[in-house]
């Protein structure tokens, strides 16, 4: 496993960088031991870098990875909704005690859009800066979807590092394409700006171009880092092997073939249509103001969240 320096801050961390998301109540709502334990064979394979957030509920998880594992320095990014001071004061607080640490990695502000949304978390930042002169956390970050958002975290002095969504459709990314979010990043990274980029295989729908997905990100030298989500020890193997550019055994890339897998819609889901319009098996309707899924129609293509204005269509 390939390891690079987060910026400029002191964190040395995987290529491959392990999304918990996928593993906890959202997704696939393993349990604590069965989720724990994928957590120990990605650590045992090389992964020391993982991402968490107040609203994935995935803490316990990387708590009982490390009581397996009998060491807490694995790398640890956190991050929440809060816009006040004591709300993030609270946040930080709550991570540190459910994952039993004196100080936790990254923390940050969670899916900013713009300038305006930073100023608008003006207080939260401020106690993310105090809690890193206390030495509660050791760098701050913010995600997004945006380029804006972006774009924005380049010109603030305090933010350390940057998770942006980004893969080769440019899929989940809001307001520009592709280009725009590379040249955002590029800026950022020449401001000595940490980057790890989330949805390399945009949430799952673009499932069977992993190769692809994999080789546009580890071919850019301004992506310090990829967070992927990973709900089997087989994921894990097959994801680890193709970062260190090796052959996934046959044994394990049937297996994941074979997996069974559904479209997941997000709760945040605003009904407004535009995927049932464009799904051409008819698998998908508005109902009761949420877009449902209909699996025994869905070819699971998609093709639906390319036109989903909020990306709340997962394939997991």
């Amino acid at each position: 496993m390939e390891y690079k320096r987060l910026g400029s801050t002191n964190l040395e961390v995987s290529r491959l960088c392990f999304g918990t998301l996928t593993i906890g109540p959202m997704q696939a709502k393993k349990s604590i031991e069965d989720g724990a334990n994928i957590i120990v064979k990605a650590i045992e394979q090389g992964i020391n870098f993982f991402d968490t957030a107040k609203l994935y509920n995935t803490y316990g998880y990387l708590r009982r990875a490390m009581e397996i594992m009998g060491k807490n320095d694995i790398i640890i990014s956190s991050r929440s909704y809060d816009y006040t001071y004591d709300g993030m004061k609270e946040s930080i607080n709550e991570a540190l005690t459910e994952l039993n640490l004196p100080y936790i990695d990254i923390f940050g502000l969670h899916e900013q859009e713009s300038i305006y949304t930073l100023r608008g978390h003006s207080d939260a930042l401020k106690c993310l800066i105090d809690a890193k002169n206390s030495g509660l956390i050791k760098a701050i970050s913010l995600s997004t979807h945006n380029v804006s958002g972006v774009k924005a975290a380049c010109d603030c002095p305090q933010i350390d590092i940057i998770h942006p969504i980004l893969n080769y459709k440019g899929i989940g990314i809001v307001d520009g394409g592709v280009k725009d979010m590379l040249n955002a990043i590029k800026t950022a990274k020449s401001k000595g700006k940490g980057i790890y980029s989330m949805k390399p295989i945009a949430g799952g729908n673009l499932i069977g171009h992993v190769k692809e997905c994999f080789d546009f990100v580890l071919n850019n030298e301004d992506i310090d880092s990829t967070a992927v989500g990973m709900q089997s020890v087989n994921e894990v193997t097959a994801n680890v092997l193709m970062f260190e550019r090796k052959e996934v055994p046959d044994y394990i890339a049937n297996d994941l073939r074979e997996t069974k897998r559904r479209l997941l819609i997000d709760s945040w889901c605003e009904g407004c249509g535009a995927c049932a319009k464009r799904c051409s098996s008819k698998a998908l309707c508005i109902k009761d103001g949420k877009s449902q899924v209909n699996m025994e129609l869905c070819r699971l293509c998609g093709y639906c969240s390319t036109v989903c204005p909020q990306f709340c269509i997962k394939i997991i």
